[in-house]
């Protein structure tokens, strides 16, 4: 079809840029929209919603782990499938933690509670564990009618808050009220949900939120999405990717020029840098938190998830709770889901908070909140409901699922080692070890012609470096850039979850690949 050009304003051109990642193309060069996309002049102008009075903050709102590398591997799955010759037969997708799509098998006990509850029928007609059909019987007298397919309480099924309650209570050695948990759709929901509790300007200055860099991009764009200010602080690449108090003051000091600080995120295990904070670490930042009134947002998602000799998880409530009655209003978030550790549910969306310290009208609002999304899905709730009470020793189901449980972090471990060893071998690149997680973060040495050469196509030199990687060998990284990172270096994001022979398949082409790029840009 033919074009034309379609005069806007300079501000409206910056923006498209922005959301695009095209920031060093002239914003003179931009426009040029094609009918096919938006047909004539005159329609245009009838929109109610365009590109100039549309929500500025969705504009600015960026998801790298969902971003144009990851549409672009999609388009290439697409070419493949056409028979289109490329020097590889398929996309490794290794962008994103999503650990059943890279063929991990899923647990046996959630997958027959889930098939119970969805079919009841063969709740009698089956041969599954009889602990299986009399979990699948508890759900389902907790469901209205009898039946998965109803609402249920917007903060979720009472008695699945109870076993997450119990949950918590035997990890930590401490009481835990069901009252205070709150079934989400994954762990993202509850994360967005209490972070809207901040959208208040206060004395004219905007709210912001300490978020760790790099950090996981749900935090940059939800931030970015509800008119929050972003305040990064670094972690120590120098030392695993330590938190230190140190870099949180100056962090909070520079940002109160310009805003109220009020919330701290701290994500442990880390993602995307697989660290796992000490005990001592945790203490410190929850003496940092009180000393600031600031409300604490645990994202400990990935707690089944620590490989590394000498580290250990420990929850911010049990560190909080054993800190004493001195640090007892601080007010916490805990969140936890069953996309990640052992489990890998992604698709299930099943998670929950822990809100602790919470003013009680604050807390009812917050539920008042939730209760206009109705509810999660109760399916992702029964999932979690296998998570927070799986089979007790003695039952039926108990040596199926820690056979299967065991294996699956073991193997983790494993390639968790592999990818470390393999990046540290290859010239250029430092990883520092994944403790916990599925994620490496590896920096890289980019050759001054590459950076040009980004340059010169307008992308930032971690972000030219994965594109080339993807059109050459068909593997999806994130960069760095994605994830914020300490100016002037350069990194990607890995997972782990390649299964282990498709893993060192991968790590070999990688290899071969940079080899490659590096002689190439010398």
């Amino acid at each position: 079809m033919s074009s034309m050009r379609i005069m806007i304003s300079r501000a409206a051109a910056s923006r498209i840029l922005s959301s695009v990642g095209k920031s060093t193309v002239p914003v003179e060069q931009v426009i040029l929209l094609s009918r096919s996309t938006f047909g004539n002049i005159r329609t245009m102008a009838s929109k109610a919603i365009t590109i100039e009075n549309m929500n500025p903050n969705i504009l600015k709102l960026e998801y790298a782990v969902r971003g144009p590398l990851v549409i672009r591997a999609a388009e290439i799955e697409k070419e493949l499938e056409k028979g289109a010759k490329k020097p590889f037969k398929r996309v490794i997708k290794a962008n994103i933690g999503d650990a059943h799509a890279m063929g991990q098998v899923p647990i046996t006990f959630i997958r027959q509670v889930l098939a119970c509850v969805s079919y009841p029928e063969i709740i009698d007609k089956s041969d599954f564990p009889t602990d299986v059909k009399q979990r699948a019987r508890d759900i389902l007298g907790a469901c209205g009618g009898g039946s998965v397919g109803s609402y249920s309480a917007s903060h979720g099924i009472e008695l699945i808050r109870r076993h997450a309650a119990e949950y918590i209570e035997r990890r930590d050695g401490h009481p835990a009220q069901w009252q205070d948990i709150c079934l989400s759709s994954g762990a993202s929901t509850a994360i967005k949900n209490c972070l809207q509790l901040l959208c208040n300007d206060i004395g004219g200055k905007k709210s912001g939120v300490m978020i760790p860099i790099p950090q996981y991009p749900l935090y940059s764009a939800s931030l970015a999405e509800y008119g929050l200010e972003q305040i990064g602080y670094y972690l120590d690449e120098k030392s695993n990717w330590g938190l230190s108090t140190e870099e949180l003051e100056r962090s909070l000091k520079e940002a109160q020029k310009h805003c109220n600080v009020r919330a701290l995120v701290v994500i442990n295990p880390g993602n995307p840098t697989g660290q796992v904070l000490t005990r001592d670490n945790i203490e410190a930042v929850i003496k940092f938190a009180h000393a600031h009134r600031l409300f604490l947002f645990a994202d400990e998602v990935y707690q089944d998830n620590v490989y590394a000799e000498g580290s250990q998880f420990f929850s911010f409530k049990k560190v909080l709770r054993e800190l004493g009655a001195q640090y007892g209003g601080l007010e916490l978030a805990s969140f936890m889901s069953v996309s990640k550790g052992y489990m890998g549910e992604c698709g299930l969306r099943g998670g929950w908070v822990e809100l602790v310290g919470l003013e009680p009208a604050v807390q009812a609002s917050l539920y008042k909140c939730v209760s206009a999304m109705l509810c999660p899905t109760v399916l992702g709730q029964a999932a979690v409901d296998c998570v927070a009470k799986p089979p007790a020793k003695g039952e039926p189901s108990y040596d199926l699922w820690i056979k299967e449980k065991t294996a699956v972090l073991s193997s983790l471990k494993d390639r968790a080692k592999m990818i470390v060893e393999t990046f540290n071998q290859m010239q250029g690149f430092k990883c520092n070890v994944v403790q916990g997680a599925m994620y490496a973060f590896p920096s890289i040495t980019l050759p001054p012609k590459a950076i040009e050469a980004a340059k010169a196509a307008g992308q930032a030199p971690d972000v030219f470096y994965a594109f080339q990687l993807l059109e050459e060998t068909g593997i999806c990284v994130v960069p760095g850039t994605g994830f914020g990172q300490y100016p002037g270096t350069y990194h990607f994001r890995t997972t782990i979850l390649p299964q282990p022979a498709l893993l060192k398949e991968m790590l070999e082409i990688f290899k071969a690949f940079h080899e490659k790029f590096s002689k190439q840009y010398s």
